[in-house]
Order: C-alpha cells, then sequence, then structure tokens
C-alpha cells in the first residue's frame, strides 16, 4: 500500500480546539478513575468525584454532537503519526450519541447503587470500576481504528470482570467465570481477525481500510469479516454463542446488572455494525445469508427463552437477546431506514434495558425473591412499582407510543423496503419478536403483580427501597417515556448515523484521507 500523500498543511496545522472534545471524555473518565483507586477509602468523596467526572464526560458529548450536527464527523490522531499510521478518535452521529447514553445511564446507576456500597475499600472501588468501564465503552464507541478499538475491549472486560466479583458470593464467580470464558474467546478471535487484516491491508484504521479493502482478495476478506462476525456475535450475545448472558447478568448487584446490560452487549453490536456496514460492505454483502439466520434466531429464542425463564433477571437477559436480534437485522437490511433502526435500536436498548434491570432489582428488593413463583400481589401493595415495570416492558416490546416502537417501524420499513423473501421474513420475524416479547413480559407482570401472593410465604430478609433508588430509576424512566412522546431529535441522529455509514466520504475526509490514492 501507498503512503498517503499528505500535506505540509495539515502536518503543520495545530488541532483546533473544539476537536480536543472527541478525546476529553475518555481522559476524563481515565483519570477520573485513577483518582477514585486513590479516594476510595472513603466513600462519600468517592461518590461526589464519580458523579462530577461522568457530568463532566456528559456535558463533553453534547458539545461534540452538537459540533457533529454543525460540521460533520470529528476526527482526531494522536501525535505526528498521521492516518493510517497515527490512533485516529473518529467520531459521527452514531458513535458520539452512543456514548452519550452510555454516560447518562452510567451517572443513572451511580445514584441508584450508591446506598448499596458498604462504607470500607470495596464500596470506594466500586466507583472506579465504574469509571473505567466507561472509559473502555466510551473509546470503543469513539475510535477511529480497529486495533485501538480491541485495546478499549480489553480495558472494559477487565472492568467488568471487577465489577462482576465485588462482594465475593459464590454465584458471582460462577457468572463471571461463563462471561469471561465466552468473552475471552472472542477477543482472542477478534484479535486474530486484526492480524489477518492487517496481513491483507497493511492498516488497520477504519477510513483507509475502507479505501483499500475493495483491492484485496474478496475470499481473504470474506474469512476475517466471518471472524470478526464471531467475535463480535459473541460479544453481543447473538445466537448461537449467547447462553452466557443469561447464565451471569443475574449473579451480581441488580445495579452492576443494569450497568452491564445497558453497555456491554450494545458495545459488540456496534463494533458488528459499524465493521460489517461502515467499514467492510463488500463482505457483508457475501455473509448476507449468514446474517439473516442469525438475526431470525436471535429474534426467535430470545423471547421464547423470557416465557420458559421464572427467576427475573435471568428473563430480562433473554429479552436482551431478543434486542440483539433486531440490530442483527437491521445489518442485514442494508438501506437507511433499517440502519437508522438498527443504531436507534441500540440507543433505545443502552437506556430500556438498564431501567428494567434496575426496577427487577427493586422488585427483589421488595419482595426478597429472585423467583416470580414466590411473588405475587405486588399492584395492591406497591402500584409505582407495577407501572415502571409495565411501561417498561411495552417499551421492549415496541407497542406505540413508546420509545421501542420507533425503531421497530424503522426496521420494519426497511424491510418492507428490500422486499423478496428476505425483506417478508425479516419483518415477521421482527413482528414475531414483538409479540413474543409482549407475552413474556405481561406474564412477568401478572405473575408479580396481579396473580395472588403464595399461600405459603418463604421466609426472606426484605429490603427497604431508598430514595435514591426511586430517583435513579425514575430520571431513566422519565428520560424513556419523553424520547417515545418526541422522538424526532433521535430520529434525526439516527438518520444522520446511517447515511454516513452507508456513504462514508465525510468519515474519511474527518480522517484526512479524501482525495488520498491507495
Amino acid at each position: 500500500m501507498a503512503a498517503p500523500d499528505l500535506s505540509a498543511a495539515m502536518i503543520e496545522t495545530a488541532t483546533l480546539p473544539t476537536d480536543w472534545v472527541v478525546v476529553l471524555p475518555l481522559v476524563l473518565a481515565l483519570m477520573g478513575a485513577a483518582l477514585l483507586l486513590i479516594v476510595r477509602q472513603s466513600r462519600g468523596l468517592s461518590f461526589v468525584l464519580a458523579l462530577v467526572s461522568v457530568l463532566a464526560i456528559i456535558a463533553c458529548e453534547i458539545t461534540l454532537l452538537l459540533q457533529i450536527f454543525a460540521n460533520g464527523p470529528v476526527s482526531m490522531t494522536m501525535g505526528k503519526w498521521l492516518p493510517p499510521f497515527g490512533i485516529s478518535f473518529t467520531a459521527d452521529a452514531f458513535g458520539a450519541s452512543f456514548a452519550l447514553a452510555a454516560a447518562v445511564v452510567t451517572l443513572v446507576v451511580l445514584i441508584y447503587a450508591e446506598p448499596e456500597q458498604p462504607a470500607s475499600v470495596g464500596g470506594g472501588s466500586f466507583y472506579a470500576l465504574v469509571l473505567l468501564l466507561l472509559a473502555g465503552v466510551t473509546g470503543s464507541f469513539l475510535t477511529g481504528d480497529l486495533f485501538n478499538l480491541y485495546v478499549w475491549f480489553e480495558v472494559l472486560l477487565i472492568a467488568s470482570f471487577g465489577l462482576m466479583v465485588l462482594g465475593g458470593r459464590a454465584i458471582q464467580l460462577d457468572g463471571t467465570v461463563k462471561y469471561g470464558f465466552l468473552n475471552f474467546l472472542a477477543t482472542t478471535v477478534f484479535l486474530l481477525s486484526l492480524g489477518l487484516l492487517y496481513g491483507l491491508l497493511g492498516t488497520l484504521n477504519m477510513a483507509d481500510v475502507l479505501r483499500v479493502a475493495p483491492q484485496a482478495n474478496p475470499a481473504a476478506m470474506a474469512g476475517v469479516a466471518a471472524l470478526m462476525l464471531l467475535a463480535f456475535g459473541m460479544k453481543a450475545a447473538a445466537f448461537p454463542v449467547n447462553a452466557w448472558l443469561p447464565a451471569s447478568y443475574h449473579t451480581p448487584p441488580a445495579a452492576i446488572s443494569a450497568l452491564m446490560a445497558g453497555l456491554l452487549t450494545k458495545v459488540g453490536i456496534y463494533a458488528l455494525l459499524r465493521t460489517l456496514v461502515a467499514v467492510l460492505p463488500a463482505t457483508r454483502d457475501l455473509l448476507e445469508p449468514v446474517l439473516i439466520i442469525i438475526a431470525i434466531a436471535t429474534l426467535l429464542i430470545g423471547p421464547l427463552g423470557a416465557i420458559a425463564e421464572t427467576n427475573l433477571r435471568r428473563a430480562m437477559g433473554f429479552i436482551v437477546i431478543g434486542g440483539i436480534g433486531a440490530v442483527m437485522a437491521g445489518i442485514a437490511l442494508p438501506n437507511l431506514a433499517a440502519i437508522s433502526g438498527a443504531g436507534l435500536y441500540i440507543f433505545h436498548a443502552m437506556l430500556t434495558m438498564t431501567a428494567l434491570y434496575l426496577v427487577a432489582g427493586l422488585i427483589e428488593r421488595f419482595t426478597g425473591q429472585t423467583d416470580t413463583r414466590q411473588m405475587g400481589g405486588l399492584y395492591a401493595a406497591n402500584a409505582p412499582l407495577s407501572v415502571l415495570f409495565l411501561v417498561l416492558v411495552l417499551a421492549a416490546a415496541g407497542v406505540p407510543p413508546t420509545l421501542g416502537f420507533w425503531p421497530k417501524l424503522l426496521l420494519l420499513q426497511g424491510g418492507l423496503e428490500m422486499g423478496g423473501w428476505i425483506g417478508g421474513l425479516l419483518v415477521s420475524a421482527l413482528l414475531l419478536n414483538a409479540v413474543l416479547t409482549l407475552i413474556a413480559g405481561t406474564r412477568l407482570w401478572a405473575h408479580m403483580f396481579w396473580r395472588a401472593a403464595p399461600a405459603e410465604a418463604v421466609p426472606v430478609d426484605r429490603l427497604p427501597i431508598l430514595p435514591l433508588h426511586w430517583l435513579g430509576t425514575g430520571v431513566l424512566f422519565a428520560m424513556i417515556v419523553a424520547a417515545g412522546l418526541w422522538p424526532n431529535p433521535m430520529l434525526e441522529v439516527v438518520r444522520s448515523g446511517a447515511a454516513d455509514m452507508l456513504d462514508p466520504a465525510r468519515y474519511i475526509a474527518a480522517v484526512g484521507l479524501a482525495g488520498v490514492t491507495p
């Protein structure tokens, strides 16, 4: 591959101050995590510093998103090793909006979890690990380099392992082993695919891969893409490598489960969306039959598993899996409506799945049970919980006018535009997923809230629902309801992001590789 013919002006021109906003969220998260480790023995100070750090990150990401809307994608390359050799951070509308949603989710979980943290070293370590997890997630959304994506995957995995074992209960260790084994395997497969891709192209910069990939051997590129599909499919918990999620996400405390359900699988499915649709679109066409099978199977297996499950948070895990199938359907339908729907579904799932797990945690505290067969009569005992859970279930199923309706509508539009038997199959699977998810969710609601309490109650230790629990859950619930009733801003964001994925000219120009011959 010929070296890029970069102009002297690009080399000598200093980075604009406004462009630093693309890396400031990462700097704040990493520095915040380091500071929180230093002060971890003071739980109160750790909580305040964590809140301040996340609020500063949110402010930076709002600024970044506004800048992208005004001027297009933003890119910054470290040092004077310019693209494709330097590590680039490049943000388009998708990456910036997902990073913003991740920070908002983290803020809510911090508020929810504060009363549950012990006044000890372990309590302070929780905040540092959450900031480190946010750094890994944010870096994954904002990076413009595939190897750097691997690095941020490692960062978020290390933080998630630490969070999962906080408390040291046997069931947590069991869940962490299952979660860790599959994710380490996925990371290894991803690293293998990166080695093969670099051997074929001589670059891992996403914008540069876009330029030179068409000249490589199509069969070899398809093999690389298949490995990435396997690796990111494991991380996203897509069929058939999804069993680890319901076996592990219910084991830590509810706040940690909520954080992982809202962020980790979404990073995996976003990476798959970015690589197959934007970076390697030709290989996506070759893998289309496989993508269709995976999408349909994941759409159906997720809610069917939730229907069969009696453990509340395990059932939530299967609903998370069904949502991953919806994004897979968008990847299998590469038109503007479908990619917009896939992006909006990621945004919706980050908020809604986090809220569902938080409400599940409140139900478990109030009842002292994790098995829905031991619950009942909660509608009369706690009506607000009933309303929260039911509305979130409707949102997960995509019932109008909830937030989940809009991505499903865009995906259905994409399937109808595709036409033929492929579009028909995916549209049918999406509709069936909505029906099955509604059945699974309302079944859980009926068992916990509508059905009478069991005659022979098992003695349990019930815990009170504290004001900060209601505050964190209520704030997120209000955002979900408001976004469902006023979806236009989100629709504009995802259409812009989808347009840049399908036509990456602005993305390549932001990195500085426009007009450069391979």
